[in-house]
């Protein structure tokens, strides 16, 4: 009784009264949330074997294009490791009738979406287009599919092997970076099919050949090895008449032989300890597990989210709650086709010692296979389970939605609908099915790696491959029909917005949207960066994530608990000019979500004993962002371009500085919750499954009584006072042993967020915001010196600064940022923009608003983002029509807002090898040490 007692009274010594609340109404079983979701479907088959599987969503004139072959990296030879993920890139570089960057017919219908990826199991190829422009990705999808080789050569070859080397220095080189392949080589016996990851090696993908393309595509890549799904506004009678046009003439091809991938049973604990430049340690155990068309990697996934698996987690408790000595906890099954990859994973706090924490898990695992869980423990992870699968839902495509649910069931099960067999094995399960899972597959023959701080070993680098004989190219297939044309796109739909206000004041802003059981809202304050006060930076981001550690006289372990059976959603954040406070709720348990959440927003206690741990866990993520390279550069760079005293100005993270997270008090956070948490200094936006009048009514009774505290002023923001111009200069952090160099750049620019800047931010799509603008193609497609390049324009309402990202590989850094200079200097000067970049960058803005907006999420951000600027509720339909006006001469005049003269570079690298580089471009060089 007694930590109750002291969080009761913790609470009311906050100034604002707590008003009686009444009780929580109950929340929704889970058999009732699995009921609700459903996506209804319609499949055939082709003669050639291809399966598609079509289901209606007719919210949005877009279709998701998704086909998944049923082929990946589990696939792969030996000696072959990474190849198909390497044929991936390849796709997306020309067939017979379609010879150019794939991407760049997507941009010009306003794709959204689009990409490809590489796993274990399969590997899948997507695109959300507006409906007139379905049988343009029909054509260009069954083009690759079936007219492929004839367009591929040893030139793309080269240049796709470089990007796909560079993606794997990329991945290297974060902090971990190197540790996955430690794991899957511990985990399976050499040679299994799961041994290895889908990056593959660089000597592997130095040893990949034409005649390897040839073979790998003739042997996976027939139609009777794949799965189209089209999910959107589209009905299966269409879609038959369509996919026959297009697909119907590919011949079908040889069956696919599998490799036998059993899941090994290891009866000793095998242990590992490696080194990288990380703050603290990191702990984790690692056991196979059956795959996902097994029961048992559900029940696994239970237990070790029981256990680990977020702030309610047994672990989390104990060692980040109780003890501190960890600052996170997370647990899960990585599931697989053939086996799962189950996982217990903790990051240490400061001085805390690994022997003590291991103890501490194992003893608390050891307890967890000898008891079971609990059957609200089960319930609460079943809740979760369901309520981000009908989240994932709204989506029709993409990287998740319904076209990834359908496809994945029907690629590994033959069954569509394998999200509700696995839904039903989340909602059935007990805690003696639980328990005996976690005994049988989680009580003996771990993998326990243990990563510690110091030098990170050398990531794997080889010499370029040598060039090859001239090998023949393959003749071309047959003739096919002429590229089909793209009819004339639908005005964007924009739902009503209503406006209320409570009887606070607190102005609300609603739009009703039914497409999937949720409600979502943030309320949106004013502040942001601005709010980070700069005499106690870090201030903002410790009080957000105090919020409900503890309100209203809760416990955080009660309120995480509480949310999880909810199956609610309850996020801080901040931006440039306001900071937000957000719930997703499931719409049958919008009463009692609604009421917790009030709750954390009103009524935070901020006990003390969580402020010291949550002080601890920021402090933490400090170091751990002070080894990363983009949390690196991002720190140096916003703050010295804007200084201190501008709003923006603030470390971009929020995270603050050792200095000032240790010096602030509880008194501090109070202050600063009433200076900028309070119903007169902001607005809250809803979108979502209800009425307006049962919103208004359970609003009122959440939030009708919160009342400023009238001694207390609302939060200003300082005025901006940027610092003057100086000249283009390099910031060089030296990072030993680092693959790559990130490299970020910016100035300040003479222009505002709220100024009118479509034609500035069209002219930058093509500068460096597209796939195929000057900068991606020049660094990524041509030069193969990175991953991605990319530049743009900064967001907010204040003054912007332009932004300059591309981690290059190291031996190509100084010529990196050479080359992008002479990218901006040609745009402005001798290769001004043109016709068609214009013609690509207007369509892709103007035909992609129906997919941009698919998601509540999407909706929420522009009605807030209106608020900000003051704009009508029709914007996002009426620029379409500003957007469309400009000219190719418009976009050349933006385009001088560019400039090369004050950039400031922030380069994070190895300095021995990247410094004699950068002094040949004629700047001055800072060099500072890494940490």
């Amino acid at each position: 009784m007694k930590p109750l007692m002291i969080a009761a009274l913790a609470g009311l010594m906050l100034a604002q009264p707590v008003a009686a609340q009444p009780a929580n109404p109950p929340a929704a079983s889970i058999a009732a949330l699995v009921d609700q979701v459903q996506l209804p479907y319609e499949q055939f088959t082709l003669p050639n074997g291809l399966r598609v599987i079509v289901h209606t969503d007719r919210k949005a004139p877009i279709v998701a294009v998704s086909v998944w072959y049923h082929i990946g990296s589990k696939d792969e030879p030996a000696g072959k490791s990474g190849f198909a993920h390497l044929f991936e890139h390849l796709m997306f570089y020309g067939s017979e009738n379609n010879d150019g960057v794939f991407f760049k017919k997507l941009e010009n219908v306003g794709a959204t979406d689009a990409n490809g990826t590489t796993w274990f199991d399969r590997t899948n190829y997507f695109e959300n287009v507006p409906t007139q422009a379905l049988e343009l990705a029909l054509f260009l999808e069954s083009d690759r599919m079936g007219w492929l080789l004839g367009a591929v050569n040893q030139a793309k070859l080269d240049a796709q092997r470089g990007v796909v080397q560079n993606e794997k220095r990329q991945g290297d080189n974060e902090p971990f970076g190197l540790t996955g392949y430690a794991m899957l080589k511990a985990l399976f016996p050499a040679g299994h099919p799961y041994a290895h990851d889908a990056i593959g090696s660089m000597a592997d993908l130095n040893a990949a050949s034409l005649a390897d393309v040839q073979a790998w595509f003739r042997a996976n890549y027939g139609p009777n090895n794949a799965v189209l799904v089209l999910a959107g506004d589209i009905d299966a009678a269409t879609a038959r008449t369509l996919v026959t046009k297009y697909f119907g003439a590919i011949p079908k091809g040889p069956e696919v032989k599998r490799l036998a991938a059993p899941v090994p049973r290891w009866d000793q604990e095998r242990r590992e300890t490696l080194y990288d430049k990380v703050p603290t340690p990191r702990l984790s155990w690692h056991w196979p597990v059956p795959g996902r068309l097994d029961r048992t990697s559900a029940l696994a996934d239970i237990g070790l989210t029981v256990l680990a698996g977020g702030p309610s987690s047994r672990l989390y408790n104990e060692l980040v709650r109780k003890r501190k000595l960890a600052v996170a906890v997370s647990g899960g099954v990585q599931a697989y086709e053939k086996v799962g990859m189950a996982e217990l994973e903790v990051r240490l706090a400061p001085g805390a010692k690994p022997e003590e924490v291991e103890a501490i898990v194992r003893q608390t695992l050891a307890d967890f296979i000898a008891t079971g869980p609990t059957a609200d423990e089960v319930s609460r992870v079943a809740t979760r389970n369901v309520a981000g699968t009908i989240r994932g839902l709204e989506a029709v495509g993409g990287f998740g939605g319904k076209a990834v649910a359908l496809a994945e069931g029907a690629v590994y099960a033959g069954n569509p609908e394998q999200y509700r067999v696995e839904l039903g094995w989340y909602a059935k399960a007990t805690p003696a099915d639980v328990q005996a899972a976690a005994r049988d597959w989680l009580g003996k023959g771990a993998y326990v790696q243990t990563v510690l701080p110091g030098d990170r070993p050398a990531a794997e680098e080889v010499p370029p491959p040598p060039r090859p004989a001239k090998v023949a190219e393959p003749a071309r297939g047959p003739a096919r029909m002429a590229e089909p044309a793209v009819g004339a796109a639908p005005l964007l739909q924009w739902p009503a917005v209503e406006r209320f206000t409570l009887a606070n004041g607190l102005k609300v802003e609603f739009a009703r949207r039914t497409t999937v059981p949720l409600v979502r809202m943030m309320l949106s304050l004013n502040g942001g960066m601005a709010a980070d006060e700069r005499g106690k930076l870090g201030i903002q981001s410790m009080a957000l994530n105090l919020l409900d550690e503890g309100a209203a006289g809760m416990t955080g372990p009660q309120i995480a608990e509480a949310r999880e059976r909810l199956g609610a959603g309850i996020g801080t954040s901040a931006g440039q000019d306001r900071t937000r406070l957000t719930l997703d709720a499931l719409a049958s348990n919008l009463a009692p979500s609604l009421k917790l959440f009030a709750d954390i927003v009103q009524r935070p206690d901020f006990p003390p004993a969580e402020i010291e741990r949550v002080r601890g866990q920021q402090l933490a993520a400090l170091a751990q962002e002070a080894s990363n390279p983009i949390g690196i550069a991002r720190r140096i760079l916003t703050p010295a371009l804007y200084g201190p005293d501008h709003p923006y100005g603030a470390p971009p993270s929020g995270l603050g500085t050792e200095g000032s997270v240790k010096a602030i008090s509880r008194d501090d956070l109070i202050a600063w919750h009433k200076r900028w948490v309070r119903p007169d200094a902001g607005t809250l936006f809803v979108v979502g499954d209800i009425t307006t009048a049962k919103l208004k009514a359970q609003l009122e009774a959440a939030f009708g009584n919160w009342r400023a505290d009238p001694a207390v002023a609302a939060g200003a923001v300082m005025p901006a006072t940027p610092p003057p111009l100086r000249q283009q200069r390099i910031i060089l952090v030296d990072r030993p042993n680092s693959p790559q160099s990130l490299i970020l750049a910016g100035s300040l620019l003479p222009v505002t967020g709220a100024q009118d800047l479509y034609a500035e931010r069209a002219a930058a799509d093509i500068l460096g915001g597209l796939s195929t603008s000057r900068i991606n193609m020049d660094i990524r497609e041509e030069k193969n010196w990175a991953y991605g390049a990319f530049a743009g324009l900064s967001d907010g309402k204040g003054q912007l600064t332009s932004i300059i990202y591309a981690p290059v590989q190291t031996d190509r850094t100084g010529d990196s940022i050479k080359a992008m200079i002479d990218d901006i200097a040609a745009i402005k000067t001798a290769k001004p923009i043109t016709g068609e970049e214009r013609d690509r960058a207007v369509a892709n803005s103007v035909l992609a608003l129906p997919g941009e907006f698919e998601r509540g999420t999407a909706f929420l951000s522009a009605m807030e983002r209106n608020n900000l600027f003051g704009r009508p509720d029709d914007h996002y339909v009426t620029v379409a029509k500003r957007i469309t006006a400009l000219t190719t001469a418009d976009l050349n005049r933006a385009v001088q807002l560019f400039g090369t003269d004050d950039l400031l570079w922030v380069v994070v690298g190895d300095a021995a090898r990247v410094e004699p580089q950068l002094k040949q471009l004629g700047m001055a060089v800072e060099v500072r040490k890494g940490q």
